[in-house]
């Protein structure tokens, strides 16, 4: 069979605009948000895109959106340790939880969920700015009788069935001792699937025994790698506390953007965002996966 050159001209046209879609729909945008501290621990909030340094694994990456407004909607999933350890704290930290999302979320453009974890783990709400459901759901809050604490379970079905469909500025608030039983996924796991979510985990480790080190250093690693905090309850450092210090936290982010610069090499990503002025602290994610 003759193949006419006009054939093959239209085939390599094709080809060639295929490629170009192909190659269009590649371009990612990586999003971070960020807080920065001075010495005092004083959040910074007038800089602008200039004052700040961003790295990709070593290479310098330039920072192509950038705002200092905290108006964009945010997504907050409350995961609640209700194994037998946390009998003794459930109920403060149950009347703290309702005030703080009482005072954070904005009608209309904010959103919540809550969900437990123990033998099992609950999604106790779908996303609502409903103060009243929200009470409802925590006030369901039980401590069961069998023994099992399923921490990175639950935060990798939140990542991975709530926070990932949702835009805008996402965080957890995860109050626990850190203790961790029978969990299929491991914290590996569960940080990638937070990562991916893009969503920061702030830690409050509350206990009614000895804290334990291995619990801190799983809270704490939850924490830093994902861009979020940890904060520990004790009689200086009360719930209501720590919970004003998030709220004020999430409030004076900064949103930055950048295309990498390069789009093959590892699956993950570090990143590594500084401002001009040594004498300020970044906070933010570690990395992404590509």
């Amino acid at each position: 069979m003759r193949i006419s050159r006009r054939s093959l001209l239209l085939t390599a046209v094709a080809r060639a605009f295929a490629q170009d879609a192909t190659f269009s729909t590649d371009v990612k945008v990586v999003n971070l948000l960020a807080t920065v501290r001075d010495r005092n621990s004083h959040f910074i909030k007038d800089l602008t895109k200039d004052d700040f340094e961003l790295q990709e694994d070593g290479r310098p990456q330039a920072i192509r959106y950038f705002s200092r407004e905290t108006d964009l909607p945010l997504t907050l999933g409350l995961l609640v340790d209700t194994s037998k350890s946390q009998r003794r704290v459930l109920e403060p930290e149950r009347r703290a939880s309702y005030t703080f999302l009482e005072k954070m979320l904005r009608p209309d453009k904010d959103v919540a969920f809550v969900m437990s974890f123990d033998i099992r783990v609950r999604k106790l709400t779908d996303l609502t700015s409903n103060t009243s459901t929200i009470r409802s759901a925590l006030d369901a809050l039980k401590i069961p009788v069998l023994a099992s604490t399923l921490l990175f379970d639950a935060v990798k079905i939140a990542s991975e069935q709530t926070m990932r469909k949702q835009k805008g500025r996402k965080a957890f608030i995860m109050l626990s001792d850190g203790g961790d039983y029978r969990s299929r996924a491991s914290i590996g796991t569960a940080i990638e699937y937070a990562q991916r979510a893009d969503t920061a985990i702030y830690s409050i480790l509350f206990a009614d025994r000895t804290l334990s080190r291995r619990g801190r250093l799983i809270l704490r690693r939850l924490s830093g790698e994902t861009g979020g905090g940890y904060f520990e309850v004790s009689d200086d450092q009360p719930i209501e506390k720590i919970y004003t210090q998030i709220q004020e936290e999430l409030r004076s982010q900064y949103s930055l953007g950048y295309t990498p610069d390069r789009a093959e090499g590892a699956a993950y990503r570090k990143v590594r965002l500084t401002t001009i002025r040594k004498d300020l602290t970044v906070r933010t994610r570690d990395g992404y996966y590509r």
